[in-house]
């Protein structure tokens, strides 16, 4: 039976009351756990910033977006130990959607005939 393959997205917030090192080790746990079960692993950090509101009195976090490919079963997992990590304000996990090249040369060919028939229409 072939393994499926899909592209998620997550993004999590840390506490903005953390430590430096303390920052670093959950950062660094999360990749880690991402980099094992997952390929094609990207890490973009935002740094610390204010939230739009406090959460539980918390008012910075620390947001960390991360890509990557994996089976479906895993972000469940990840979600899992979001949830019960300590300094995790918030998280998400979004599956990306891939689009087909085909539909978009579909389409600009019938933009084009379209295109023609007005012209051909307005000429005559």
């Amino acid at each position: 039976m072939e393994k499926k393959i899909c592209s998620y997205e997550t993004l999590f917030v840390l506490s903005g009351n953390l430590a430096e090192d303390a920052y670093v080790a959950l950062k660094d746990k999360f990749v880690t756990l991402i980099g094992e079960n997952a390929s094609d692993v990207t890490v973009n950090e935002w740094g610390k910033r204010r939230l739009a509101y406090p959460i539980n009195y918390i008012t910075e976090g620390y947001y960390v977006l991360v890509n990557f490919k994996s089976e479906p079963d895993f972000p469940r997992e990840l979600t899992r130990v979001f949830g019960i990590t300590e300094g995790v304000i918030r998280y998400m996990t979004t599956a990306k959607e891939v689009k087909a090249e085909s539909a978009t040369v579909a389409e600009e060919v019938s933009v084009e005939e379209v295109a023609e028939e007005v012209t051909e229409t307005t000429e005559a």
